[in-house]
C-alpha cells in the first residue's frame, strides 16, 4: 500500500522523539492514504512554519498488520471510542501516547478540536456535541499514524 506524508522539508530519518505531542493518536508518524490530503497538509505546514511544501510516498506491507506482526488499531468511523481516545491524547497534560499499538488507523479531527475539548472539559457541552463537533469539517478522511519504532522500520521511502 502506498501512504503519503505532507511536510514542509524532507525527511530523510524519521524521528519520532520530533514528533509534536497531544496529537489525534498520540506522538506518531501521520500519513495518509489519499495523495490529496497529503498535499494539502504540506501546504499548510509551509503557510505556519515555511519551507517549500512536499509530499513523500511510502510503500507499506498490509500483511505486516493481517499477520500480527504489527500492533494495530482500527476506528472506521466517528465513534464514541475514538472521540474519547482524541480527548484522552489531546488533553494528556504529559503530551504522553497513551496506548502500545504500533499503528492506528482512523478519522482525521477537525482544527477545532481543541476548542472543543476546552468546552467539554468545562462542562459547556455534552460528550455527544463534542464528538460532533470534532468531526473533519470536509468530509471524513482518515489518517495512519505509525507510534513506535517498529511500525516506523516497516515504512519505505519510494
Amino acid at each position: 500500500m502506498k501512504l503519503y506524508h505532507g511536510s514542509n522539508m524532507v525527511i530523510d530519518r524519521i524521528d519520532l522523539s520530533c514528533s509534536k505531542p497531544n496529537k489525534d493518536f498520540g506522538k506518531a508518524f501521520y500519513l495518509s492514504d489519499d495523495y490529496a490530503q497529503a498535499e494539502e497538509m504540506a501546504m499548510l505546514k509551509t503557510v505556519f512554519l515555511g519551507g517549500t511544501p512536499i509530499v513523500m510516498t511510502f510503500d507499506f506491507d498490509e500483511s505486516l498488520v493481517s499477520n500480527g506482526t504489527l500492533r494495530f488499531k482500527s476506528f472506521e468511523s466517528y465513534t464514541e471510542d475514538w472521540a474519547r481516545f482524541i480527548y484522552d491524547h489531546r488533553n494528556d497534560e504529559q503530551g504522553r501516547t497513551l496506548h502500545d499499538y504500533d499503528v492506528v488507523y482512523g478519522p482525521i479531527a477537525n482544527d477545532r478540536v481543541g476548542a472543543q475539548i476546552n468546552n467539554f472539559r468545562n462542562g459547556y457541552i455534552s460528550f455527544e456535541t463534542f464528538l460532533e463537533r470534532i468531526k473533519y469539517m470536509k468530509g471524513i478522511t482518515f489518517q495512519y499514524a505509525f507510534c513506535t519504532q517498529l511500525a516506523i522500520s516497516k515504512l519505505k521511502r519510494i
